[in-house]
């Protein structure tokens, strides 16, 4: 049997600990390292899970196949990039880098030396997500929500590059073509940034998405509806669930409805990424959700951001 792929975990604060507990728990993975800034959390979460710590994330190289970075996002680049130079691969948790320009360097340096850049858009392992997209074909309108409460992490960053950049992700994979047109509102209510934004983003394809992120909700929300000429689907992503209607054709009477609700096995969505990334460490394939995807979405993100940064306020 072949030796268990070595990833490291730098960065376990409020997401950083679950890479380490799931990680510890992957088969054919051993969780070989923890650094994080703070010398006794590292301990801490490594006692936890039987793994080393190491003081620098220097250290590590010579002793993993990859690490997962969780630690944020203006470090990104610094940290992620001594790794790829040395073709160990890198998970990195999104937004992929602080700009375009950082994620352009991160992925120029991946090409040039053959290194796996994955990026952290846990959302797309999501058992729910899984099931409904290949039965999403060719949708006119599609509108999503994603309201939380107001966190205590993540304040470094707007509510597009925290949350709505999931969902960003998401439609630049079912539109499938180009972004024509975008117009979008921010508000910065409770933090210097942007807490709730909306956007209307129009895809080449005719492809209309309605976007809402909050982080000043008083109830979590997470759901997308999906509209096609001829059918329906429905995700709601924190119960894991998917309904799924089609308009079926009836000869010289008006179409039939047809559907419910699909049956979806719930598992952690950050599981099932973090085994899709080291089965690609394994056998060198891409991973499930590249760097470049990373890059796509947060171009999109940004494009969002710098529109709202330039209404009057």
């Amino acid at each position: 049997m072949s030796a268990p792929t070595r990833i490291a975990v730098i960065g376990v604060g409020h997401l950083g600990q679950h890479h380490a507990r799931l990680l510890a728990g992957l088969e054919n993975v051993q969780l070989a390292g923890i650094v994080d800034l703070n010398a006794s959390r590292a301990q801490e979460i490594a006692a936890k899970y039987g793994a080393r710590t190491f003081a620098k994330t220097s250290d590590l190289v010579g002793h993993v196949d990859a690490v997962t970075i969780a630690t944020p996002t203006v470090t990104h680049i610094d940290i992620a990039m001594p790794f790829i130079e040395a073709g160990v691969a890198v998970l990195i948790e999104k937004p992929l880098a602080a700009g375009l320009e950082e994620a352009d360097r991160l992925l120029e340096a991946a090409t040039r030396r053959g290194t796996i850049v994955a990026t952290g858009h846990t959302e797309r392992f999501n058992p729910a997500v899984a099931a409904a997209l290949p039965l999403v074909t060719s949708p006119r309108f599609v509108e999503i929500h994603r309201l939380g409460t107001f966190p205590e992490r993540s304040l470094d960053i707007d509510v597009i590059f925290d949350l709505m950049i999931h969902d960003l992700d998401l439609l630049l994979t079912v539109a499938g073509s180009d972004v024509v047109a975008i117009d979008a509102v921010g508000v910065n209510v409770l933090t210097p940034r942007v807490d709730i934004a909306n956007a209307r983003i129009r895809f080449a394809s005719g492809c209309i998405a309605n976007v809402t992120a909050s982080r000043i909700s008083r109830d979590r929300v997470r759901k997308a509806r999906f509209f096609s000429h001829d059918a329906y689907v429905s995700i709601d992503y924190a119960a894991q669930e998917v309904e799924v209607y089609r308009l079926i054709p009836q000869e010289g009477g008006r179409p039939a409805i047809q559907g419910g609700r699909l049956e979806v096995v719930n598992e952690e969505p950050l599981r099932r990424e973090l085994a899709d990334f080291a089965d690609a460490v394994r056998s060198g394939r891409p991973p499930g959700v590249t760097g470049h995807d990373g890059r796509a979405a947060l171009a999109l993100a940004t494009r969002i951001a710098d529109l709202i940064a330039r209404q009057p306020q």
